[in-house]
């Protein structure tokens, strides 16, 4: 099992599952809904996902058509994101997970948007 909240501790959930590879993004959309270069996501099946508390502070953004960004209304940090061509399936934002990972990045995505300013420097594939 794993736990996480908001950077307020409005939102807190579970996971009551292993968590898959962490998947790394670099499309500017991500980019920009994170403030950062990076977007770090793990996928969870909605089916082990659990609030504990903050459902109601919950508030969500449809960045491009079927992709919706959910994050806290009070803090305003990312939680997860969801597309409706993958029901079922939410991307929890790992830097929100309180427990040590085992989970490990598995691979780089848009690569080909990156900024400028982050240089990649491991061995994990890239996908542009």
């Amino acid at each position: 099992m794993y736990t996480g909240t908001c950077l307020c501790g409005g939102i807190q959930f579970r996971i009551d599952a292993e968590l898959e590879p962490i998947q790394i993004c670099h499309c500017s959309q991500c980019r920009k809904a994170q403030g950062t270069a990076i977007a770090t996501n793990t996928p969870v099946s909605t089916a082990v996902f659990q609030f504990i508390k903050g459902q109601d502070l919950l508030t969500e953004f449809e960045s491009s058509p079927g992709k919706k960004r959910c994050f806290c209304k009070v803090c305003g940090s990312p939680v997860y994101s969801h597309k409706a061509s993958l029901p079922g399936v939410l991307r929890i934002r790992a830097g929100l997970l309180n427990e040590p990972l085992t989970a490990k990045p598995a691979a780089h995505f848009h690569t080909a948007s990156k900024c400028n300013w982050w240089t990649i420097n491991d061995e994990l594939p890239q996908y542009p």
